[in-house]
């Protein structure tokens, strides 16, 4: 029997390191992603002989999680809730029978713009952001087979000036970002924003100082089976890690309606 998350034993609602025996090393880790099934894990390293954001995917093969490089400059993964298709900001790479497909670009309407990361929900609307300092959170609903022209989302939700790495829920109930505002804990930290019931936003909210802290906090997610939050923490440079911790931390959070 295959234990998930690379057999670790799951954190409570304190974060904990993940998977510290297998994964860390000295260097930057960051962007987790899952498959489905919970038997591939992506992330991206950066540092030492890692010199661009390497896409690196653990997975269990032989009766053992094994690491291999997928690329050696890729983008942000992110697994679409279907598991068919492995999105990397504004280009991808669909599930065939032998694997990954080669690296295909979204095209028209999202060529031209700077997209870091892009996560997409059941219905297959996108939220993604810009590699720009003033930053931008944008999403795309698919209509009729087609994405529409991206919107702002800058407009609807109180956010600060650092806006990045959107994550949506697979039913679009919360967005988690990475951001920096007033009041926060340290250079840039995660926010969360609820589906209220007449289909707008809720004002932002900090996930508190379990999360965040002096340091940076970026790239929130939750595991595909909606268990564990997964975020990195940067402590400067090329070194930070992957953390995970109980997803009842956004259940503590969610307006009671």
């Amino acid at each position: 029997i295959v234990r998930p998350y690379l057999g670790q034993k799951p954190p409570g609602m304190i974060p904990e390191l993940f998977a510290p025996s297998i994964i860390k090393t000295d260097f930057r880790e960051a962007a987790a992603a899952f498959t489905p099934d919970l038997k591939e894990f992506y992330f991206r390293r950066r540092g030492g002989e890692y010199k661009n954001n390497t896409l690196v995917v653990i997975q269990y093969e032989n009766n053992q999680w094994t690491e291999s490089v997928v690329a050696s400059r890729a983008g942000e993964p992110f697994i679409s809730p279907d598991g068919k298709v492995m999105h990397l900001g504004k280009k991808y790479r669909e599930r065939t029978n032998s694997g990954w497909s080669e690296v295909k670009s979204l095209g028209a309407p999202f060529k031209d713009i700077p997209i870091m990361r892009l996560t997409a929900s059941s219905k297959g609307t996108y939220y993604f952001d810009e590699a720009t300092e003033i930053g931008n959170i944008r999403y795309s609903r698919l209509i009729d087979g087609k994405h529409e022209k991206p919107r702002s989302l800058n407009k609807e939700i109180d956010m600060g000036k650092w806006k990045a790495h959107p994550f949506i829920a697979q039913d679009e109930s919360y967005l988690i970002w990475d951001d920096e505002r007033e009041g926060g804990y340290g250079s840039s930290d995660l926010y969360i924003s609820f589906r209220q019931k007449d289909g707008s936003w809720s004002a932002a909210i900090s996930l508190g100082d379990k999360i965040n802290t002096e340091f940076e906090e970026a790239y929130g997610s939750v595991s595909p089976d909606g268990k564990y939050f997964f975020f990195h923490r940067s402590f400067g440079g090329d070194k930070g890690d992957i953390f995970w911790v109980d997803a009842q931390i956004i259940e503590k959070l969610r307006p009671k309606q």
